[in-house]
């Protein structure tokens, strides 16, 4: 339910009548950093708002520096491939695109990796004049991991995508 005790996020219904569910990243310290809790916690507060009757629509944010500035790497740099593949790794993380409800992204300063997909699984982005999206895996040797390649191809054309994909650029809103 709204309002349960989270560690990573604050939850709460907000708006005239209550019928909006406010759901905002709260990982200050790494950037809003989507670690393996924050992303339970993100399903969980999204089932709640999802079977709540009184809630109309979902927004979703972070905060004005960071909406989400990707996956937490500290988390995932010893992980082989096997511990990936073999703990369903990145499990759940698409829940976000598979909510009936309209979710609204917010996105003020860092939206990048995993951050950008997250908001790209919305159904409305809404951007703030500081927000910065990007895809910098292959900075990192990799690549975009939660379905960033077809949903940016998708949101800003082939051309645009491959340019962010294979430098790791930024754009801004």
């Amino acid at each position: 339910r709204a309002g349960a005790a989270f560690q990573y996020l604050l939850v709460q219904k907000t708006g005239a009548q209550k019928n909006v569910g406010l759901i905002q990243l709260n990982r200050p310290q790494a950037l809003n950093a989507l670690c393996e809790g924050l992303m339970a916690e993100l399903r969980r507060a999204l089932e709640a708002m999802e079977s709540d009757p009184e809630v109309g629509a979902i927004v979703l944010t972070g905060s004005q520096k960071a909406f989400a500035a990707g996956a937490d790497i500290k988390e995932m740099q010893n992980k082989t491939f096997q511990d990936c593949y073999g703990s369903g790794f990145l499990t759940g993380w698409d829940k976000v695109s598979v909510v009936r409800k309209p979710i609204i992204a917010a996105v003020n300063g860092y939206a990048l990796g995993g951050g950008c997909e997250l908001a790209m699984m919305c159904d409305i982005i809404y951007a703030g004049e500081k927000a910065q999206f990007g895809q910098p895996e292959i900075l990192l040797g990799t690549i975009p991991g939660a379905g960033g390649t077809q949903r940016l191809t998708r949101a800003v054309g082939k051309s645009l995508a491959m340019e962010m994909v294979l430098t790791g650029d930024r754009i801004s809103a």
